[in-house]
């Protein structure tokens, strides 16, 4: 890979907590936190399930599948990581976790919200992968 072809996106913070959802991000899974004594599933990652404070952690495999909640078309302050206009979102996934990430493959003007999205991963700096959303193949 040439030096102008490297990813410029810059690698996730990885933390104790988050360390299984950026490994399944490597191996091109998407994963969410399940609480072991409630069943809850949470994102972000963290220690203890915030509905029965359970420390008790299971891996659920999630299908990427979901839609916009809300989005907003970021402008400024640019970093040079990424390309501009930059559109953010709010996915509610199919499981019911949501996350925020950002929406490719799309022009700014035909996003919606309640917009079917799926997930896909992108190379970052540093050689790690992350999950982003593009229009499903059925939308």
């Amino acid at each position: 890979m040439e030096p102008s072809d490297a990813p410029r996106r810059p690698a996730p913070i990885v933390t104790d907590d988050s360390a299984v959802f950026w490994d399944a991000a490597a191996e091109g899974r998407l994963v969410a936190q399940r609480c072991a004594g409630c069943g809850r599933l949470r994102h972000p990652p963290r220690p203890m399930c915030p509905q029965c404070h359970s420390l008790a952690v299971e891996v659920a495999r999630l299908s990427g599948r979901g839609t916009v909640y809300s989005y907003a078309v970021l402008h400024h302050p640019q970093n040079p990581a990424f390309d501009y206009p930059l559109l953010a979102v709010l996915v509610d996934l199919e499981e019911g976790v949501r996350l925020v990430s950002n929406l490719t493959g799309t022009d700014t003007g035909d996003v919606r919200i309640g917009m079917p999205v799926e997930a896909h991963f992108v190379a970052t700096a540093g050689g790690a992968t992350i999950p982003v959303f593009r229009p499903a193949a059925s939308a």
